[in-house]
């Protein structure tokens, strides 16, 4: 490959990670996608492509696709057998975060929703609503008429608008102090302020640290809180299982602020909140291992505030 396709490539390599993390949930099967479609870069007959911009976008979300489709993608992702994969804020395939409709995109409760759009109403959610392709553009990256991809967008705003939990966002420093006032009541075992800080119609879903064969759902006020005491409640064999000792740090994962368990600079565990009117309104607890590769190789190389909780 000549230098010149090379730069082409390499100068749009952080757009296409952003847009297939976005389709795909997953940071590691969208760096896969990522080199796949260089490897079909590599292979084409660029001296027939127009616009490299615009082949590389449609290869790369078809790629997406079919791999949202294949077989073995949706076993692993039914009906309580998936969680998205965290990003710690500053990772680039956050990007681009300019507008509330991007931001909320990475969002693990978006990201979550999606995963009950078909594959194409979910491609042409994110082209439209992340990355502000027309209607046109996204007929031509999708091999579908515009009026199809109009009736997609609208389907898919629908389904992600109804089912979202709460629209608008909320002021970081809001959602981080209500976030700090919950880890210091999960800590403390005070379940009945944990209850204050919940909405009524709260809800949690766990990986239980990659050893549940599905995932774990709460439901309700008093069963997330008991849920919540109950994890953060310390024992030998949780510190056995994390490797030691955890302290807590607060920071921002996929936009919203989480809880991280970090033992000797190593992540073993993220908590993330969406926080509305003040109170918790959903948790993600993820703790398996697969899931935490990515952001735990972000921490390494972040320097942290203070623990919110340095012994446990």
């Amino acid at each position: 490959m000549d230098t010149a396709a090379l730069a082409q490539f390499e100068a749009g390599r952080g757009r296409l990670a952003s847009l297939a993390y976005r389709l795909l949930g997953s940071a590691a099967d969208a760096e896969d996608a990522v080199q796949d479609t260089f490897l079909r870069w590599q292979a084409a007959d660029r001296e027939r492509v127009a616009v490299p911009e615009a082949w590389l976008t449609k290869v790369l979300t078809n790629l997406c696709l079919d791999r949202l489709r294949s077989a073995q993608a949706r076993h692993e992702r039914a009906a309580g057998d998936w969680l998205p994969e965290p990003l710690l804020a500053g990772d680039p395939m956050l990007d681009p975060a300019d507008t509330f409709e991007q931001r909320e995109s990475v969002s693990l409760a978006v990201l979550t929703l999606m995963e009950r759009l078909a594959p194409v109403e979910r491609a042409v959610y994110v082209l439209r609503e992340a990355f502000s392709y027309t209607h046109a553009e996204i007929a031509g990256i999708l091999d579908i008429t515009e009026s199809a991809s109009q009736q997609h967008a609208h389907r898919a705003r629908e389904r992600v608008t109804a089912e979202r939990r709460r629209g608008g966002e909320t002021d970081p420093a809001t959602a981080r102090r209500v976030v700090e006032e919950f880890l210091a009541a999960a800590t403390s075992g005070r379940t009945e302020r944990l209850v204050a800080l919940l909405t009524d119609d709260v809800t949690a879903v766990s990986d239980g640290a990659g050893l549940a064969r599905r995932l774990l759902r709460y439901r309700t006020p008093e069963r997330v809180a008991s849920f919540v005491r109950g994890g953060f409640r310390p024992t030998a064999a949780k510190r056995r299982l994390a490797g030691g000792s955890p302290a807590f740090h607060i920071a921002p994962v996929n936009g919203s602020p989480a809880v991280l368990a970090v033992v000797d600079g190593r992540i073993v565990g993220v908590v993330v909140f969406g926080v509305s009117d003040g109170k918790v309104a959903s948790l993600h607890g993820i703790a398996a291992a697969g899931r935490l590769a990515r952001v735990a190789e972000t921490w390494r190389r972040h320097r942290p505030d203070a623990p919110a909780v340095a012994t446990w």
